[in-house]
């Protein structure tokens, strides 16, 4: 049975993938997905509800991996659409600045952050976002969360990976604090 190797320029195969992340730190994106009122005030956080490949179910941000040859605006753009459908219109901020870098490790307590497949480097966003959302690929629901409700210990620890240190980061850096 012969690997299928993706053909659109920038992707690897599984197999090649594998490699790379064991040989370099492999760079990302994140979105913290909000709705935010009138005057830009934070009224809601929306977190993805998924199905990992061990059955279990979590919530977590949009991620995804920064193509090569992609700009990081374009890749923001790429995983807001897959993740949250066609027409949640995200309003990506003019200036790129993230609201922190975050450092996954394979490593256990290296840094909150951890993923056991690789090495990572994440830009996170904050992205206020005003069309309709309707979760796509392989998120099953995306359900919207006051930023108090989102700072509340239950939600943060159905976030693996370190998504809940990232989510309280992305709520003190708009105001909220626990």
């Amino acid at each position: 049975m012969s690997d299928m190797t993706e053909t659109t320029p920038g992707w690897l195969s599984s197999d090649e993938l594998e490699m790379a992340r064991a040989r370099m730190p492999i760079l990302y994106v994140e979105a913290v997905p909000v709705r935010v009122d009138d005057s830009g005030e934070v009224t809601s956080i929306g977190l993805l509800l998924r199905i990992g490949p061990d059955g279990t179910v979590s919530r977590a941000l949009v991620s995804g991996r920064v193509l090569h040859h992609e700009r990081v605006r374009d890749a923001l753009l790429r995983h807001l659409e897959k993740d949250l459908g066609p027409v949640a219109l995200p309003r990506v901020p003019a200036s790129l600045q993230p609201f922190t870098v975050a450092e996954y490790f394979p490593t256990l307590g290296v840094t909150p952050y951890h993923d056991p497949r690789q090495h990572a480097v994440s830009l996170a966003y904050i992205v206020p976002v005003t069309g309709d959302c309707r979760p796509r690929q392989d998120a099953l629901d995306l359900v919207w969360f006051s930023p108090q409700e989102a700072m509340l210990e239950a939600v943060q620890s159905e976030m693996p990976g370190g998504h809940g240190v990232l989510l309280k980061q992305a709520l003190a850096h708009v105001g909220f604090v626990s």
